[in-house]
C-alpha cells in the first residue's frame, strides 16, 4: 500500500475550513459544562471570531499561487479564496443577527452556532473541491448542517414543515447530482475536474446519451442548490419557516458555495463538450428564474416569502453571467437567448473574463445586502404571530422611520441594493453583469434581465413606502435594541454603501479571482 505523499502545502487551502470546524467542536464541548441558566453569550463572539479569522486566511491566501493539492482532489486558487471569504462574510453576520432572535426565544445553545460554523466550513471546501465525489461529500456536509438548523426551533409546525421539505427535496437533489455524476465518471473513468476534459471529448464520439445525460443531471442538481427555475418550489416554504438567522446564511452562503461548485464543474469540463449545451442550458434557465422569481415576489406581503422570491430572481441574475461564460462566437441573427452579433466586439477571453468578475462581484453584494435585510427582518418579527404568519407582514415595517430611524436607513439601503438602484452596491453588481452578457452578445437575455429587474424595484421600494410613509400601528411595541443586531446592521449598510460608491478596492482581488478560468 502506497500511502499519499502530502506536503503543508497541501492543507494550506484547508485552514479556513479547519478554523471554522475547530470553533464548532469548542462550542459544542463547552456546551457540555453549561447548565439552563448558565450565560451563552460567549458563543456568538466565539463563532463570530472564528468565521472573522478564517475569512482574513482566505484573504491572505488570495494571492497565493493556483494549484492543485491533496493529488488533485482540490485546488488553491484565487477564485475558491474570494469565495470562502463571502461565505465567512455571510456567517459572521448571520451569527451577529443571531444573539438577540435566540434569546428572546430562549433558544441559545451551543449546537445551534455549531451547525452553522459546520455548515460555512462546508461551504468553503464546496468551493475548493476538483473533484466529484469530494464535490458531493462537501455538499452534503453543508447540506446536512442547514438541514437540523432550518428546524432548530421545534416548537411549532413551520420549523418542523421546512426542515422536511428540505429534507426530502435536498436528498433527491442530492441523488440526481450523484447519479449524474456516476454517469460522468461511466463514460470517462474518471472522477477528476481537471483530468475529465480528454476523455469527455472521446466519450462524446462514442455514447453522447450518457455524456449529455450526465451533464444535465449535474446541472440539475446544482439548479436545486441555487433555487433556479424549475427547481424552486422549496425556497419559500423554507425561507419563511427556518430560522430567520439560518436562512440569511442559507440565502447568501449556501447561494455562493453552489455557484462556485457550478461555475468550477461546467468551466473546467466544459473543455471537453460542445459549449453550445451548457449555454443553452444556462441561457433557459436564466430567463425563467429571472421572469418567476419577480412575478411571484410582486403580489407578496410577506416581507420573508417576499424576499424568498427575490432570492430566485437574484439566482436568475447570476445564471445570465454563467451563461455568458459559455459564448463562443455570436450568432448570425438577434436571439432572445442565444449570442447576437450586435455587441462592441470586445474579445470572447476578455468577456468570458467580465463575466466570472461580474459573478464574483454580485455574490458579496448579494451576501451584504440580503443578511443585513434578513437581519432586520428578524429584529421586528414576534414569535407568538409566526403560527398566524404575520410576523413577517409588511404592516411590521409601518412607520420604522419614526421608531428607530436607522434601521429604517439601513433597510432602505438594503432593498435599494437589491433592487439595483445606485449608489449601491447592486447596482454595480448588476450592471457587471448585464455587461458581460452584452459584451458576450446576450443581449436579448441582458435585456429580459433588465426589465426582470425594474419590475422588481417595485416590491422593494414597497417597503421602503412603509417605513417612512406610514404611520405607527396603534398598540406596536417597543423595539428593542441589541449590540449584536447593531453591529451586523452597521456592518452590512456600510458594505452597501461604500463598495457601491467606491467599489474600486475589490478590483485586484476579482481580476486576480477571474483570471483563473480565463486564461490571463
Amino acid at each position: 500500500m502506497i500511502l499519499p505523499n502530502l506536503t503543508l502545502a497541501d492543507f494550506l487551502p484547508l485552514i479556513p475550513a479547519i478554523i471554522l470546524a475547530v470553533g464548532a467542536c469548542v462550542l459544542l464541548l463547552s456546551e457540555v459544562f453549561l447548565s439552563a441558566t448558565s450565560s451563552r453569550s460567549y458563543q456568538a463572539v466565539l463563532a463570530v471570531v472564528a468565521s472573522v479569522a478564517a475569512g482574513a486566511v482566505a484573504v491572505t491566501s488570495m494571492f497565493e499561487p493556483a494549484g492543485e493539492v491533496f493529488l488533485g482532489f482540490g485546488v488553491m486558487d484565487p477564485f475558491s479564496s474570494f469565495l470562502t471569504f463571502v461565505v465567512c462574510l455571510g456567517l459572521g453576520l448571520a451569527s451577529l443577527s443571531s444573539v438577540s432572535f435566540l434569546r428572546k426565544r430562549g433558544a441559545e445553545r451551543g449546537e445551534f452556532y455549531a451547525l452553522m460554523l459546520f455548515a460555512g466550513a462546508g461551504m468553503s471546501l464546496l468551493a475548493l473541491s476538483n473533484e466529484l465525489i469530494t464535490l458531493f461529500v462537501n455538499i452534503e456536509v453543508l447540506s446536512i448542517a442547514t438541514y437540523a438548523l432550518t428546524s432548530y426551533l421545534r416548537r411549532g409546525t413551520r420549523p418542523s414543515e421546512a426542515g422536511f421539505k428540505y429534507f426530502i427535496l435536498g436528498a433527491f437533489s442530492s441523488a440526481v447530482l450523484l447519479y449524474g455524476a456516476a454517469l460522468v465518471y461511466g463514460a470517462t473513468g474518471t472522477t477528476k475536474l481537471t483530468a475529465m476534459a480528454g476523455p469527455l471529448a472521446s466519450a462524446l464520439a462514442t455514447q453522447p446519451a450518457l455524456v449529455y445525460t450526465g451533464l444535465i443531471l449535474l446541472g440539475a442538481g446544482f439548479a436545486f442548490k441555487v433555487a433556479a427555475v424549475p427547481f424552486h418550489m422549496w425556497t419559500p416554504d423554507v425561507y419563511e419557516g427556518a430560522p430567520t438567522p439560518v436562512t440569511a446564511l442559507m440565502s447568501a452562503g449556501v447561494k455562493a458555495a453552489a455557484f462556485a461548485a457550478l461555475v468550477r464543474v461546467f468551466l473546467t469540463m466544459g473543455k471537453g463538450i460542445d459549449p453550445h449545451l451548457p449555454l443553452v442550458l444556462f441561457s433557459t434557465m436564466a430567463f425563467l428564474t429571472m421572469v418567476v422569481g419577480n412575478l411571484l415576489a410582486i403580489p407578496q406581503r410577506n416581507v420573508k416569502r417576499m424576499l424568498a422570491y427575490s432570492s430566485i430572481a437574484h439566482a436568475g441574475y447570476l445564471l445570465v453571467g454563467v451563461a455568458a461564460l459559455f459564448v463562443t462566437a455570436p450568432g448570425e441573427q438577434f436571439r432572445l437567448l442565444g449570442p447576437s452579433e450586435l455587441t462592441g466586439g470586445t474579445p470572447l477571453e476578455l468577456a468570458r473574463s467580465q463575466a466570472l468578475r461580474g459573478i464574483l462581484f454580485y455574490l458579496l453584494a448579494y451576501t451584504f445586502s440580503a443578511v443585513g435585510a434578513f437581519t432586520l427582518v428578524s429584529v421586528l418579527e414576534r414569535r407568538e404571530d409566526e403560527e398566524k404568519g404575520t410576523a413577517w407582514d409588511l404592516e411590521r415595517f409601518s412607520g420604522l422611520a419614526q421608531r428607530r430611524p436607522g434601521w429604517a436607513v439601513a433597510m432602505a439601503a438594503f432593498m435599494l441594493s437589491l433592487g439595483g438602484i445606485p449608489p449601491t452596491i447592486g447596482f454595480m453588481s448588476k450592471l457587471l453583469i448585464f455587461q458581460s452578457a452584452v459584451d458576450s452578445g446576450l443581449i436579448g437575455l441582458a435585456i429580459v434581465g433588465v426589465l426582470s429587474s425594474a419590475a422588481g424595484v417595485y416590491y422593494y421600494l414597497r417597503v421602503v413606502v412603509y417605513m417612512f410613509m406610514r404611520p405607527v400601528p396603534e398598540g406596536a411595541q417597543t423595539l428593542e435594541r441589541s449590540w449584536s443586531t447593531e453591529l451586523a446592521l452597521v456592518l452590512s449598510t456600510a458594505g452597501v454603501i461604500i463598495l457601491g460608491i467606491l467599489p474600486g478596492p475589490l478590483t485586484s482581488w476579482l481580476v486576480q479571482a477571474s483570471s483563473i478560468f480565463s486564461g490571463q
